[in-house]
């Protein structure tokens, strides 16, 4: 089993940056694909970023790209959320997931973390 705890939310004025943490334990998470997801106050999960176990490969929803990079420590299991240009509507709990297939569907990942909130204040 992996446990994963994201940690580095908070609010932040628009044009400012956060950078979120997710923290792998129970077991190595090198060789699963991590993913960023997000949730606003009465939306759907959507997909925000994820990087292929090896760390070469990432990809980002249109609405972010430019803005957030996607990163990870295999050596200290932990994947990593930059987020650059924050804007009012980047505003919602975001989750952390792993799993070993290379999906945007929530559903297909394994493992999640409880989510921490990110408020963008205008």
């Amino acid at each position: 089993q992996v446990q994963l705890v994201e940690s580095g939310g908070g609010s932040v004025q628009a044009g400012g940056s956060l950078r979120l943490s997710c923290a792998a334990s129970g077991r190595t998470v090198s060789n699963h694909n991590i993913a960023w997801f997000r949730q606003a106050p009465g939306k759907e999960r959507e997909f925000v970023a994820r990087i292929h176990r090896s760390g070469d490969i990432t990809y980002y929803a249109v609405s972010v790209k430019g803005r957030f990079t996607i990163s990870r420590d295999n050596a200290k299991n932990t994947g990593y959320l930059q987020m650059n240009s924050l804007k009012p509507e980047d505003t919602a709990v975001y989750y952390c997931a792993a799993d070993e297939r290379w999906t945007l569907v929530p559903s297909n990942y394994d493992y999640w973390g409880q989510g921490t909130q990110v408020t963008v204040v205008s």
